[in-house]
């Protein structure tokens, strides 16, 4: 009898000390259309593995994210664990000491120098929030367009064209569809969709933010001359069309190709009723090797001031994790894993943009690290180039001289 007293005293008092170290977490995010993957699938998936942390997902509006997320941390009243956007918002959080350096979680070692650039100092001692995902860039194209129009993948520059001009002779469907009323469009699917090839990714990236290399250079000015070329196939009136002008006439089967980022997969899948391929950015010679832009675009982040420091630092070392990978990426196709991990995709067009992962170097925009802190914005301005060179507005060599002189004005590597 002694014995089950015994026991049932020890239960007691594990089970009240299990109660008074249970720890309950709160996610800021601005993803609020991902709040039934995190209800369903991510949180259970944690909370099965590490009983005694509860976590709660709890979303702002996507464009009052920031503002609030600010007010918040200001006030002390912000979640333990903080979505992190990348480059500089996430870099002004970390320097105000409101982000903690992640630096000892172990499983930060499942990701590359790359994938974690969105959200390290500039002089790389700190990383402070751990990736969760990027995008892809390259071509998603409708393949009954082109075995109507008996044309292949390109894989080249001039492959490229040629199918262009197939498409374009055939009569039945636009060759591309984009349009440069929005602008950026014209430089994250055009400029630096395509420019990673001919800067060769980061190996040109790094060189520019050192000051050795200015985007009056040869390969700075070669995609500008490539996006010269593609006014003759962007249709009547690309220069009025939007972005959403331009994801309903590929959807509605007008146009053969779309100058994409993965981010399109989960939309286009819904609202297009042929079958997509998709393919990466044609190199200009055949033999060379290809790059691709690989986008850091969302990670999360320690609250510095959480009074759940340590449960928050458990979470974020799972978020580096197969599991948490597998499950994101397939939940969101389109939105990949930045880890070590190959994950397979469920989805076959997700599947095909992540392949080229193994086939070619990934790098990031070139514009979003460091390089757009001044003023003129090198990112935005880079936009109106890109749409004014397509145009026919401004020559490649003029555009790219445009950019480097702002860029000059501000940043002392390049003065």
């Amino acid at each position: 009898m002694t014995y089950f007293k015994l026991t049932g005293a020890l239960l007691a008092t594990t089970v009240l000390g299990t109660a008074a170290f249970a720890q309950e977490l709160t996610i800021e995010s601005w993803r609020n259309d991902d709040l039934t993957l995190w209800q369903d699938k991510i949180i259970p998936a944690f909370e099965a593995s590490h009983p005694g942390i509860t976590v709660t997902f709890s979303p702002s509006a996507p464009a009052e994210y920031n503002a609030v997320l600010n007010s918040k941390l200001d006030a002390g009243s912000a979640g333990d664990l903080i979505t992190c956007r990348p480059f500089d918002a996430s870099l002004a959080l970390y320097d105000a000491g409101q982000l903690a350096s992640l630096n000892d979680l172990p499983n930060m070692a499942n990701f590359s120098d790359v994938a974690k650039s969105a959200w390290t100092t500039d002089d790389g001692s700190a990383t402070f929030c751990v990736p969760m995902a990027s995008v892809i860039h390259g071509f998603i194209y409708n393949k009954d367009a082109f075995a109507e129009v008996g044309v292949e993948v390109p894989t080249t520059e001039a492959e490229f064209f040629d199918v262009l001009e197939k498409i374009k002779a055939d009569g039945n469907y636009i060759p591309m569809a984009m349009g440069t009323n929005d602008q950026w469009e014209a430089a994250t699917m055009g400029y630096n969709n395509i420019g990673p090839n001919y800067w060769k990714g980061e190996e040109g990236r790094l060189a520019l933010i050192a000051g050795e290399q200015k985007l009056t250079d040869a390969p700075w000015v070669a995609p500008f001359e490539q996006l010269a070329k593609w006014k003759d196939y962007l249709g009547d009136g690309f220069e009025a069309q939007t972005y959403p002008d331009s994801q309903n006439i590929f959807t509605l089967a007008r146009a053969a190709i779309y100058p994409a980022g993965s981010w399109e997969i989960t939309g286009f899948n819904a609202q297009a009723d042929f079958e997509m391929g998709a393919f990466k950015p044609p190199v200009p010679n055949a033999g060379d090797e290809c790059y691709i832009s690989d986008h850091t675009d969302i990670a999360m982040g320690l609250n510095a001031a959480s009074p759940n420091a340590e449960a928050a630092r458990t979470f974020l070392d799972w978020m580096g994790t197969e599991e948490f990978a597998t499950i994101y990426a397939n939940a969101l196709p389109g939105f990949f894993s930045l880890s070590k991990f190959d994950i397979a995709m469920e989805d076959p067009l997700a599947q095909e943009f992540v392949s080229w992962r193994g086939e070619c170097n990934s790098t990031i925009r070139s514009t979003y690290q460091i390089l757009s802190r001044g003023t003129p914005n090198l990112e935005n301005e880079t936009w109106n180039a890109s749409a004014q060179v397509i145009k026919g507005a401004e020559s490649p060599a003029d555009a790219a001289k445009r950019l480097e002189d702002g860029l000059a004005s501000w940043y002392a590597p390049h003065m």
